[in-house]
């Protein structure tokens, strides 16, 4: 056998990310790693009675899943995230009015996002895992809502605010044991998993 071929036999069988995201690509990124992107095709929609822990749970597992199915022998990552304040499910708001009427309702108070994990290894087994963080938002007037979402416009975002970005100025705290997590896709649990299971992260350069 040639060493080419030998070289190739010990690299790690190939990286999905199971979403369209550009922002859980770009935290992908971060840590070097080779992979590709595909769309998990999941339906979202909440099940009969469903918990939003549950929920996000379900789909993040479920879009893993779904991509592994058609990439056998690939490690998969799925993520999903729900947003809740007061019982309440936010979503994505979509355009401006629901944007406003979003950070109305976070104002002054605490939101909870579930940010839910999971990783199919090459053999089918799966973990799954979630990293919530608790927001809270400024008592912000409604001309501070309103120049923020012309500013930028946050409306695929769950809650109508980037942390990573401007929204950060809305927001009084932040608190979760992954920083990334709040961003969609929680970087220091996926280190773990993908440790545990025997991906080579962090191997050397050939």
């Amino acid at each position: 056998m040639s060493s080419a071929k030998q070289a190739d036999s010990r690299l790690p069988a190939p990286l999905v990310l199971a979403s369209t995201s550009a922002y859980r690509r770009a935290l992908l990124e971060r840590l070097r790693l080779p992979f590709t992107v595909q769309s998990p095709q999941t339906d979202e929609t909440p099940l009969l009675g469903e918990a939003p822990l549950a929920l996000a749970l379900r789909l993040a597992e479920a879009k893993a899943r779904a991509v592994a199915s058609a990439a056998p022998g690939s490690w998969v990552i799925g993520s999903d995230q729900v947003c809740t304040c007061e019982g309440r499910i936010l979503g994505k708001p979509g355009h401006h009015a629901a944007a406003v009427g979003q950070l109305q309702m976070l104002r002054g108070r605490n939101s909870v996002f579930h940010t839910a994990l999971a990783l199919v290894a090459p053999d089918g087994s799966a973990q799954v895992r979630e990293v919530p963080t608790t927001v809270r938002v400024r008592a912000l007037t409604d001309a501070q809502i309103e120049a923020y979402l012309l500013a930028e416009q946050p409306y695929d975002c769950a809650g109508s605010a980037k942390s990573e970005a401007l929204g950060i100025a809305l927001m009084e705290s932040i608190h979760s044991d992954d920083p990334t997590a709040l961003v969609g896709l929680p970087l220091i649990a996926l280190c773990d998993m993908l440790l545990s299971s025997g991906y080579p992260l962090l191997r050397p350069a050939p």
